[in-house]
């Protein structure tokens, strides 16, 4: 079992209502669960903090980041390349190896996205916008276009890469959702195959379709960014749609 985090099991680091039973149920079903989060504002220890401060029993090694996976990426497809980063919060610690450049560089070879907030103000992503025009790859740690918080729906950084592909010209690299390089290290984390695995979220696109594209069965829940109107137009239909993942052990249960 995949679980998202923002708008499943949490919104702005608050347990859901039933979110913190339902965890713990499927904890005691021995089902095995890793964490899928586009979170970029905090590191994965601070995630797990966050987590464990709500009541959810959950390890580091649980979780699976998307700026985890996008040094992974880095490592492999970009080896030893000048990044400018992009992003609200210090995710740095969970960049390791990938080498960093100040917002003065005048070489940059990756422009490097991450989470929305005041840092993507118009001077950095006018710097942003002159790197690519000199050649510069753009990487996106996701592109989700929007997320809830307390305060309502705010627009997230995927907003801020279709932008800049626009006006570059450019085409992103996407490394967490909805590409799969986050399901597949959550799957190489628990040692299983896609087609054994369930993805749950509360975005049908980024979430639970790119899950199925991947191989897995998708499940939506009606909380954190669902809208219906999202769900009516998409270009699938999930494996379940579930009010909120309190109903999630009870499907399961259903299932086996």
């Amino acid at each position: 079992m995949l679980l998202d985090v923002d708008g499943v099991l949490t919104v702005s680091w608050t347990a859901l209502p039933g979110a913190v039973e339902a965890f713990a149920a499927l904890r005691a079903s021995g089902v095995p669960l890793a964490l899928v989060t586009s979170t970029t504002s905090r590191t994965r220890a601070a995630v797990g903090e966050a987590l464990r401060a709500a009541g959810f029993d959950v390890a580091d090694e649980e979780i699976v980041t998307a700026p985890v996976a996008t040094a992974a990426y880095l490592a492999e497809h970009h080896p030893g390349a000048r990044c400018l980063l992009l992003s609200s919060g210090d995710v740095t610690a969970d960049l390791t190896g990938v080498m960093l450049v100040g917002p003065d560089a005048e070489q940059v070879d990756v422009v490097l996205v991450g989470g929305a907030g005041p840092e993507l103000g118009y001077p950095a992503l006018n710097r942003a916008f002159g790197h690519l025009l000199r050649g510069a790859r753009l990487v996106a740690m996701h592109r989700s276009m929007f997320w809830r918080t307390d305060a309502g729906l705010a627009l997230d950084a995927g907003a801020f890469v279709a932008a800049l592909e626009a006006a570059s010209g450019t085409t992103a690299e996407v490394v967490g959702k909805p590409a799969a390089g986050l399901f597949t290290a959550a799957l190489a984390r628990l040692g299983i195959e896609p087609a054994e695995a369930v993805m749950v979220g509360d975005d049908v696109d980024a979430d639970v379709l790119a899950a199925q594209r991947a191989g897995l069965a998708g499940v939506l829940v009606r909380t954190g960014k669902f809208l219906p109107e999202t769900l009516e137009n998409a270009d699938g239909e999930p494996d379940a749609v579930l009010d909120s993942v309190a109903d999630l052990p009870a499907w399961l249960e259903r299932r086996r």
